[in-house]
């Protein structure tokens, strides 16, 4: 087989390339004008990447001037310590970041960003690019003056100051949060051209609090006549959320202070959030002020509204919160190039709801085929996992998808078996395989295989 010297390289994903008019097109478009929409506009972009390989291979022909000659760095000074009190990433990062799906949502305060999984390594997502969800825009709360509060059926209600939660005994865990719209743009059809938008609102982080059933203890929980509880947000929505108590009662549930070694970041919560291993994030209710204990749900809003799965028959399945077990690769993805057949990395994600995840297996052949994938370390329950599988690409076209299975033996459908229960009307819940289009031009596509 010819290999090409750059083989194993790949021209990054185009950043944010759609803009509101070509939504706007996107949206007046059939299906396979969306198709050839998408297309063109992946073309555009891929093809200013592509430059970059044609200039290394002149480099590399005659003599590489960035090893020939010493850079500024070798010979001079560099900045002092601390110049940035706050450290930032490289200025030559800077395209690495979380971004709106343009159009969709009327307004910022009630919108989505994604995360750049396509750009991040490991299972821990930064905390500058955690994904958002807001429903009333996000707030810098002064801690001093936040109050979170335990009522309902409990013996003593009461009232807690922020110095109070972080007086007590804390846990730190790594888990998972998936907003339970993740994937939801693509029930119908190929919607998004990249991983960062069909997979984004995930991320990964170390949550670090209290776990909640200790201060529902403080209060006197009644653990006989208690059954649910229902946690209320301090933002202008009142975001409120039914939990069960069977989750609050095995410890993993949190009053969550902290994330990634330090305190939450203000769009992710700050200064209190609720962190509910497995649970879609809308149950993480942010910017925690009260804790409710009762006997039966609450079916708010938020849950007797939204958050419903539409079912083929009319119906609508309703408190579906725990996100079931699924996987995506990352690399290659949508929107990336590869430069020449060869070795190449595949490499994504896994994570369940349910526990941890147990395998994962890749098929570069539409699904024909699968061969498991490496499970890299550590791999724990409710978070996300990093797999990776050595592949040697042929340069025609092929199919890449990833299938995970967790420690309850629950194995990823495939998007025709998810739609023989689901239909394709939901909104919530998609964690159907995903499929992946490497072209023998190197461009991969994201594509929906029947």
């Amino acid at each position: 087989m010819d290999v090409n010297p750059l083989a194993g390289s790949i021209v990054k994903a185009p950043e944010h390339f759609l803009s509101p008019s070509d939504l706007q097109s996107l949206r007046a478009s059939d299906s396979s004008g969306r198709r050839d929409f998408l297309a063109r506009a992946l073309a555009a972009a891929v093809t200013a990447g592509a430059g970059a390989s044609v200039y290394a291979q002149t480099k590399q022909a005659e003599g590489d001037p960035e090893i020939l000659n010493l850079p500024a760095h070798t010979i001079g000074l560099g900045q002092g310590v601390a110049a940035k009190p706050y450290g930032q990433p490289s200025q030559f990062e800077a395209n690495v970041q979380r971004r709106q799906s343009p159009g969709l949502t009327q307004t910022t305060q009630a919108s989505v960003s994604f995360a750049p999984l396509q750009s991040l390594f490991g299972i821990v997502t930064p905390s500058g690019l955690h994904f958002e969800r807001h429903h009333q825009g996000w707030w810098d709360i002064d801690p001093t003056k936040h109050r979170f509060m335990v009522n309902g059926l409990v013996k003593t209600p009461r009232v807690f100051t922020m110095d109070d939660l972080m007086r007590l005994p804390s846990v730190s865990r790594f888990h998972f949060i998936e907003c339970g719209a993740n994937t939801g743009m693509e029930w119908g059809n190929v919607a998004v051209p990249t991983v960062q938008y069909t997979h984004g609102m995930l991320s990964c982080s170390e949550f670090t609090g209290v776990p909640l059933i200790h201060v529902l203890n403080q209060c006197g929980v009644d653990l006989k006549t208690a059954q649910f509880v229902l946690a209320e947000g301090g933002d202008g929505s009142s975001l409120t959320r039914t939990i069960p108590m069977s989750l609050v009662t095995s410890g993993e549930v949190l009053l969550a202070y902290g994330q990634n070694g330090e305190m939450l970041r203000p769009e992710n919560g700050y200064p209190v959030r609720l962190v509910v291993p497995g649970v879609q994030g809308v149950s993480w209710v942010k910017y925690l002020r009260r804790i409710k204990v009762g006997d039966k749900p609450w079916a708010t809003k938020d849950e007797a509204v939204h958050y419903m799965d539409l079912m083929p028959d009319g119906q609508h399945r309703q408190y579906s919160g725990i996100q079931e077990c699924k996987s995506v690769v990352t690399t290659p993805s949508g929107g990336q190039l590869l430069q020449g057949k060869g070795f190449y990395n595949i490499t994504g994600l896994a994570w369940s709801g349910k526990g941890a995840i147990k395998k994962v297996d890749v098929s570069v052949d539409g699904g024909i085929n699968w061969k498991p994938a490496r499970m890299e370390t550590p791999v724990m329950r409710k978070c996300l996992t990093r797999f990776n599988m050595d592949w040697v690409w042929d340069g025609k076209a092929c199919i890449i998808q990833s299938r995970a299975t967790d420690d309850t033996g629950y194995v990823q459908p495939t998007l025709v078996q998810l739609r023989a229960v689901r239909g394709t009307r939901s909104i919530y819940h998609n964690n159907a395989i995903q499929s992946w289009l490497v072209q023998e031009s190197g461009e991969v596509k994201n594509v929906q295989t029947t």
